[in-house]
């Protein structure tokens, strides 16, 4: 079985037959945690499996990132720097957020755990855990959770509808070939975050290795030309981003 150890090595969940079934409705995953071992190997694993997944290793910086972006689950380290854990989770329920969190810890004692419940986590494992049993407790919360399934995404006066696809800016319909939809999705997903090359091209091809050389920067162009030069900034040197409004 595929577990999540600190001396573990880097695993990917393809050799544990993950099924790949029932993901489609699954956007996005938070992990905080701060041991690299088992955040790595929880990136790698969700990944294979068709998840996007976000990883901070400080609670008070992670608790910022969840207060920005729009995420189906939060996997949740306790014992953190910056910001305890269980302290991450009381702010994120006190401001009314019901995104599911699923807390993963290596504290095995009973208080930790009832608190963690008490203050409005849907689940637990402890540290060490499989893997199988980690994605079928994911699965049965999320479909749980269903209503929680974002379909539009909104900043400003720009509004995409993930189901029809249809984008909206200033109150008129603008139409977008597939990768110009699919690259504005990428950076509406967490306003006023920079996503690098890399990132812009996984989402645009997946894992595939042919990739156009200026793919990015030609799509960029024509996404200002229709919304205009301020729609997308340039990070000179990092990447790129949209600045985050309030919708």
């Amino acid at each position: 079985m595929w577990r999540v150890l600190p001396d573990a090595p880097l695993v990917s969940a393809k050799n544990n037959h993950i099924e790949h079934q029932n993901m489609s409705s699954i956007n996005s995953i938070l992990l905080i945690e701060d041991d690299q071992m088992i955040g790595q190997s929880l990136v790698t694993a969700l990944t294979d499996v068709g998840m996007k997944v976000d990883w901070m290793k400080d609670g008070l910086k992670g608790q910022m990132v969840m207060e920005s972006g729009n995420y189906d689950l939060l996997l949740l380290d306790l014992g953190l720097p910056g910001k305890p854990g269980l302290e991450v989770l009381k702010e994120i329920r006190r401001r009314g957020d019901s995104t599911p969190i699923f807390v993963i810890t290596a504290r095995d004692e009973i208080d930790d755990r009832v608190k963690g419940l008490d203050e409005g986590a849907d689940d637990y494992l402890i540290k060490p855990f499989g893997f199988k049993e980690l994605m079928a407790r994911i699965l049965r919360i999320l479909k749980s959770h269903g209503n929680h399934e974002v379909t539009t995404l909104a900043n400003g006066e720009l509004k995409i509808n993930l189901t029809t696809n249809e984008v909206v800016y200033r109150g008129k319909k603008q139409s977008l070939s597939v990768k110009e939809f699919t690259l504005l999705q990428t950076l509406l997903q967490h306003p006023g975050m920079i996503y690098s090359r890399s990132q812009i091209e996984k989402s645009l091809y997946g894992n595939s290795e042919e990739i156009e050389s200026n793919v990015v920067e030609v799509l960029i162009h024509s996404l200002r030309k229709k919304f205009g030069n301020e729609i997308i900034r340039n990070v000179r040197g990092i990447g790129w981003m949209v600045v985050k409004h309030s919708s």
